[in-house]
């Protein structure tokens, strides 16, 4: 993939930040990060409070678009 190809507004991807993982809009946050935090039984708060960059906003439009995609492919 090349820089934001087939990525979300909320999710960028560049081989300049963090080698290409995809990460939230305006961080060097992981998106991993929160699905790990929410499989390991945390809060979105939890998440918040660890990653004060990420913005509650981004990660609910994350969240939805993650959403989307799903259901698009059911």
């Amino acid at each position: 993939m090349s820089d934001n190809e087939g990525v979300t507004q909320a999710i960028t991807r560049d081989p300049e930040t963090m080698h290409g993982v995809p990460v939230f809009r305006g961080t060097r946050v992981p998106v991993q990060t929160l699905f790990d935090y929410l499989e390991g039984g945390d809060t979105l708060e939890d998440f918040l409070e660890g990653f004060p960059t990420v913005s509650r906003a981004v990660t609910l439009e994350a969240l939805e678009e993650a959403k989307q995609l799903l259901l698009a492919g059911a």
